[in-house]
């Protein structure tokens, strides 16, 4: 049988139908298991609020490895996914996220985001082991040689307002348009099989939508109310189109300049 800590001055949140949330301060029995630090079990639903003295152990913490919170808009993405189409796991590299100007200094924001890869994406790699976080960002021939590995990538986007699906593909199109200088007849087909996915469809803040590229050609759309979709909602077959929605993301000038930062960080520290 495991055994049990007891850890002092821990404060929680404590909810009960048609009552206030009310701060309580106890202790609270804890029993270490094999895959997290620790096991927290209560009687009751509770939101947790951990206040630990250094004397109460500074090890302690009650965040899963299963998932990674984006800071500025507190959305949590796991640290793995299985999405349709892929032949295996993905594997997070970063967050951002995304804001919209609304006035000359003030900006709103409308989504996170998270960039997932096949995990054997390191192995094409091996030529930037060593480098810097910075040194990754700037280094353009890196995203390039992700974007081209045969391997499946997905940026998972997380809505944290409520927004109409064609104000989305709007403010998304504005990005991808100058990236597509003289588009071909299969490039308007596949923007415009992108583009009908979005129309008069309201998106609900909390969405996910997935862009997952299964290679240099194709890229598979899904939009789901949660962070598990079930079924693909599109099909996009256009080299020219799949890299510029890439690079909207992570090329020389992204839409989510914290995104491209925070996977720059990752890719150094597994390159190490």
């Amino acid at each position: 049988m495991a055994s049990t800590v007891t850890v002092p001055g821990i404060c929680f949140l404590v909810s009960a139908p048609n009552k206030p949330l009310s701060l309580v301060k106890s202790s609270i029995t804890i029993s270490p298991l094999s895959t997290l630090p620790y096991h927290v079990s209560l009687k009751t639903n509770t939101r947790l609020c951990i206040h630990l003295s250094p004397k109460a152990g500074s090890s302690f913490s009650v965040i899963s490895s299963e998932y990674t919170e984006e800071p500025e808009t507190k959305v949590k993405f796991q640290t793995s996914l299985t999405l349709p189409g892929c032949s295996s796991s993905l594997s997070l590299l970063g967050t951002g996220y995304r804001e919209k100007k609304v006035f000359a200094i003030i900006g709103v924001k409308v989504y996170a985001a998270g960039l997932y890869a096949n995990q054997s994406i390191f192995s094409t790699l091996d030529a930037w082991k060593g480098h810097s976080a910075a040194d990754v960002q700037n280094d353009s021939s890196l995203f390039n040689a992700i974007f081209r590995a045969n391997l499946e990538k997905s940026l998972h986007i997380i809505l944290v307002r409520d927004i109409d699906g064609k104000t989305f593909w709007d403010a998304l199109d504005e990005a991808v348009s100058p990236r597509l200088s003289s588009p071909t007849p299969v490039d308007e087909s596949a923007l415009s099989t992108f583009r009908s996915i979005f129309q008069g469809r309201p998106l609900k803040k909390g969405t996910s939508i997935f862009l997952t590229w299964l290679d240099t050609t194709k890229m598979l759309v899904c939009i789901s109310p949660d962070v598990n979709p079930s079924s693909v909602d599109a099909t996009i077959e256009s080299s020219n189109v799949t890299y510029a929605l890439f690079d909207v993301f992570l090329g020389g000038n992204p839409v989510s300049p914290s995104l491209k930062a925070s996977v720059s960080k990752g890719l150094a520290a597994a390159l190490k």
